[in-house]
């Protein structure tokens, strides 16, 4: 998932002219960056690219999360997000313009799950890096994302962990392509798991 760039190695004068032209050439300017940031990003030239950044914060109040569900039937209820992240995302593009590399490192404080219903909540800890590599530059249709951190829920009545993801994983154009750690979202989401969320369910109800 890294890109190693060999430096080219220059013998003579001719060799170093003709570095002249690339190292002298403007990059593209924002507008005519290949997608284009939001328009909150800073980009500057970097090299014989362009990299562009932007911090984030949000806040999320109880929002609902309408692929998490525990029961069934009647008994059935949806579990509610909330909490505050901070994001850094960081964007490099090559010399013509297009996205290469995209990065967003996000911590969460202050975060729970709660069900509205019996108003009890389960605290967890986040921390993530996402890093997406465009195998073709600027076309997202080959990204490849990888994913590396810790998700942990804690039990408040009983202090113990109901729910955890600790490792890496690796999304192709074609879905999951590598895994390793624990990782309860792909058992729920790649392998339809529901079972991992009884654990957390049961501390919500």
């Amino acid at each position: 998932m890294f890109r190693f760039n060999k430096p080219a190695l220059v013998a003579g004068a001719i060799a170093a002219l003709a570095l002249v032209p690339a190292a002298s050439a403007a990059p593209p300017a924002a507008g005519d960056l290949n997608p284009p940031p939001p328009d909150d990003y800073t980009c500057k030239p970097v090299g014989a690219g362009t990299i562009c950044t932007v911090e984030r914060h949000e806040s999320k109040i109880a929002e609902l999360q309408p692929e998490l569900v525990c029961g069934s039937g009647a008994d059935a209820f949806n579990i509610y997000d909330n909490g505050d992240v901070s994001s850094r995302f960081t964007r490099r593009y090559d010399a013509d313009g297009n996205l290469t590399v995209r990065v967003n490192h996000e911590v969460w404080t202050n975060a729970f799950w709660s069900n509205p219903l019996t108003g009890k909540t389960v605290p967890y800890t986040q921390r993530q890096t996402t890093t997406t590599q465009l195998i073709v530059p600027g076309d997202f249709g080959s990204a490849v994302e990888t994913m590396t951190g810790q998700n942990i829920y804690t039990d408040p009545a009983t202090h113990k962990k109901v729910l955890r993801s600790a490792g890496r994983t690796v999304f192709g154009p074609d879905g999951l392509e590598f895994s390793a750690g624990q990782q309860w979202f792909v058992d729920l989401f790649e392998n339809s798991d529901t079972s991992v969320l009884d654990p957390v369910c049961a501390a919500l109800s």
